[in-house]
């Protein structure tokens, strides 16, 4: 697909349709969710083709979607999202990612941001020297075989039975922190070596462990009910499956690929490699996809344990009493079964998101019920120099996005072309004068994070909320934070 033939129809403020026809043998049309101002930048990516080849695999509904943070992936764009029928349609790796639940926890605090400004580099050093961070990190855990495979099964509810975390946390996590379906004899000796050793380990690259203070409330209604309050401090905690995904999703695509020599189907992108659902690869696959998943969610809650620890020896109060309670934990990259009215009747569809967050509306069954009526915590990260949002799911998303919104500010320079751009340059001072205390385990990290190798997160949310497909809830900018 050349340039002049991305010809996106902006058919309503912040939506741009990519018509059938675009690529040779898409189903349903691409759509975008963007601001003008966007759109030359999503041009110039080329990411409208990846959207574009999404549109031609077998029982896509609706249309082939991507969010404001959109950026060139693997097969699937990064801030993509598909739906495909359960009987028709296909599952791919490609569409969600390495990184399998790559994903946050957002844990709030009883206490000011102001009354511990100046304890904050203390409070980050012992956060660095206690939360294991960097690429091929280990934890203290050393998992044996069967509670390896209990993780792998039943998740965060596992960290909960070892006494590490309590049952509340379980009530305000997506899908209480473990999907059903996950089977560990079907992960691998080698992904599940991988794992051994990473469970509550940070890793590294854009994965980051936050001390933020709320500076902005805009829905007063939703930040009470979500316990935030203007001059908070808060914690972020951005992880996801370690080496387990990375393994799962490497030995999903060469098999994947024999299933589309074998049954030829006509891909216009081999990185989409795919199975159907219903086949005994498509459904290995979600098994060991699931697990992946509950590991991830397993590894961010021994990670929130470790920091309420960490809190409570630094403050000398045990955490209920700083009220270090769990806002919410959601997922990135992921594809889950969920239902939704598609042609006049309710049906069951594979939900896949790559770099996109659920964002269900106010009366969803699965929300806990303090937040039921008001609906799901939306937790968007930023970069570590500028800021991050709460965000509240909407029944417009459930409509026209399949419950699913934007998941950061996504990325406009490679990892190595932010390294070239600021060699000779000093991160930690540069965020030190904002007041960002910052610690980084790899040599090279935080070049490559820099704030200016990503989009403007506030930019991306001002676009999801002018949509409709989650509204804004409160922002937090970086106070202090520890990288790989």
């Amino acid at each position: 697909m050349a340039e002049d033939q991305f010809k996106l129809e902006q058919i309503a403020p912040f939506r741009w349709r990519l018509p059938k026809g675009s690529v040779t043998g898409m189903r349903v049309p691409g759509e975008i969710i963007a601001s003008p101002e966007m759109i030359p930048r999503i041009i110039n990516d080329r990411t409208p083709l990846q959207v574009a080849n999404v549109a031609t695999l077998p029982g896509i509904v609706r249309a082939s979607l991507a969010m404001p943070d959109i950026h060139w992936g693997y097969g699937f764009p990064i801030g993509g999202v598909a739906a495909f029928d359960l009987e028709e349609g296909i599952i791919s790796p490609g569409g969600v990612g390495y990184d399998i639940n790559c994903g946050v926890s957002l844990i709030r605090s009883d206490m000011k941001a102001g009354d511990v400004r100046n304890r904050i580099p203390k409070l980050i050093d012992a956060l660095f020297n206690t939360v294991p961070c960097g690429v091929g990190s280990e934890g203290r855990i050393k998992l044996s075989n069967r509670d390896l495979n209990q993780v792998l099964e039943t998740g965060a509810g596992w960290v909960v039975k070892q006494g590490l975390a309590d049952s509340a946390d379980l009530d305000h996590m997506e899908e209480r922190g473990a999907l059903g379906g996950g089977d560990s004899t079907l992960v691998s000796n080698r992904a599940q070596e991988r794992a051994q050793r990473q469970l509550g380990t940070l890793g590294s690259g854009n994965h980051f462990l936050e001390i933020q203070e709320v500076t902005d409330i805009y829905h007063r209604e939703a930040a009470e009910a979500f316990g935030l309050f203007k001059g908070q401090m808060v914690v972020m905690v951005h992880s996801g499956s370690r080496g387990l995904g990375h393994q799962v999703c490497d030995e999903a695509l060469k098999v994947m690929q024999g299933v589309v020599r074998r049954q030829q189907i006509d891909l216009p992108d081999r990185q989409l490699a795919c199975a159907p659902f219903k086949s005994r690869e498509g459904r290995e696959y979600f098994a060991a996809m699931n697990c992946a998943a509950n590991f991830a969610w397993g590894n961010r809650l021994v990670m929130v344990s470790l920091t309420r620890r960490i809190f409570e020896d630094f403050f000398k109060h045990p955490w209920p009493e700083l009220g270090l309670r769990m806002v919410w934990d959601v997922c990135h990259n992921i594809a889950k079964v969920e239902e939704y009215e598609v042609g006049g009747r309710r049906q069951k569809l594979c939900v896949h998101r790559k770099g996109a967050t659920c964002a269900f509306g106010p009366g969803n069954p699965t929300l806990p019920e303090d937040y039921r009526q008001i609906g799901q915590p939306v937790i968007i990260p930023g970069d570590m120099g500028r800021a991050s949002f709460v965000l509240v799911g909407t029944d417009r998303a459930t409509e026209t996005t399949f419950s699913s919104t934007c998941h950061g500010a996504g990325r406009i320079l490679s990892r190595k072309a932010a390294v070239q751009a600021t060699k000779g340059q000093d991160i930690v001072r540069q965020l030190a004068a904002k007041g960002i205390t910052v610690r980084a385990r790899g040599r090279w990290t935080l070049n490559e994070e820099v704030p200016e190798a990503y989009k403007d997160v506030g930019e991306v949310v001002e676009v999801v909320h002018g949509a409709g497909i989650s509204q804004k809830v409160a922002r937090m900018k970086p106070l202090g934070t520890v990288k790989g």
